[in-house]
């Protein structure tokens, strides 16, 4: 098998051989911490965040870069819809409306970064990628770490409304934590387990718990604006990533279309539409990256790359 046509064949074929998908572990786990002689201390423009519009896990940390008002403190750079035979690439504006070129490391690919790292690296070259440019090296791989370090690491720079924000308060981390497992391994995985299964019977074995889950958020929403204490949290933003995408995208693409979003659960609707109505949120969400990433990227699914027109919900509606 020549070498383009084996990256082509590991990149595609997702699931295990009983049919099962597993994500791998991030690998690259360093923390920003706000203490004396840390090695990654918080600076004004010295981290930088390398992200896909089109990827939930790292639509969660644009949102909280913009809800905390991090803009000043992290770039960005956004690679191309389009995941294909060499994995994320980095496009112009001009070849692909809304990607950022990566200006800090200048990175064909974002497996460049991965292997300027370490060489020998051999696992998924996965976004999001938190990097400093001070020390020239990828902190952080894990969405749901870099996220509770844009959540306080910076608020000693932040005017006094923003350093209000936390997204997981103490008292309530308990409760967060607990309705994250359920949620990440159910919904936000549980949606991927579903559509990358290549049996009946893994497939089945993931797609009665998405509904499952979906159904108890559903009703926990019908008694409260928000998953955890009535408060707005991380739990909400981790999950809200993946509703965004669920009708456009995950009910067709990925075979979870015993229930809508729109059509079946009210409750969730109403939620999505109040976390997408928050300042800066909308701006995080490009339909057009999404719908084009998933049905023009897996070809071991959709191969004619043909992109259905429905968009989902409109969450600009206003909230009843």
């Amino acid at each position: 098998m020549s070498t383009a046509k084996k990256e082509q064949t590991e990149i595609l074929n997702w699931a295990s051989k009983d049919g099962e998908f597993r994500r791998q572990q991030s690998v690259f786990r360093d923390q920003i911490v706000d203490e004396p002689g840390a090695k990654f201390a918080p600076e004004r423009d010295r981290y930088h965040l390398y992200v896909s519009l089109a990827c939930p896990w790292a639509h969660r940390t644009l949102m909280v870069r913009e809800l905390k008002g991090l803009q000043d403190f992290i770039t960005v750079s956004v690679v191309d819809y389009l995941l294909l035979d060499k994995g994320w690439k980095f496009s112009t504006s001009e070849e692909c409306p809304g990607a950022i070129p990566d200006t800090v490391n200048n990175a064909s690919y974002l497996s460049d970064l991965y292997f300027k790292v370490n060489p020998e690296y051999s696992g998924r070259f996965t976004v999001p990628v938190l990097w400093d440019k001070k020390l020239n090296t990828l902190v952080n791989n894990e969405s749901s770490e870099i996220i509770r370090m844009l959540n306080t690491c910076f608020d000693k720079f932040l005017p006094d409304d923003k350093k209000a924000i936390n997204y997981y308060p103490e008292n309530l981390r308990a409760e967060i934590d607990e309705l994250n497992e359920w949620v990440y391994d159910t919904v936000n995985n549980g949606v991927y387990k579903s559509g990358f299964a290549t049996s009946q019977q893994a497939y089945e074995n993931n797609v009665y718990p998405l509904f499952k889950s979906l159904d108890r958020i559903e009703d926990i929403l019908s008694k409260s604006d928000y998953l955890v204490a009535n408060t707005f949290t991380e739990a909400d933003i981790r999950l809200f990533t993946t509703i965004v995408r669920f009708d456009p995208v995950y009910h067709g693409h990925f075979k979870c279309n015993a229930k809508s979003i729109e059509k079946d659960y009210p409750n969730i609707l109403k939620w999505a539409r109040r976390i997408y109505q928050m300042p800066g949120v909308a701006g995080t969400v490009n339909m057009d990256h999404i719908k084009k990433h998933y049905y023009m990227s897996h070809r071991q699914i959709n191969p004619t790359q043909v992109v259905p027109i429905g968009t989902g919900p409109d969450l600009s509606l206003p909230i009843n």
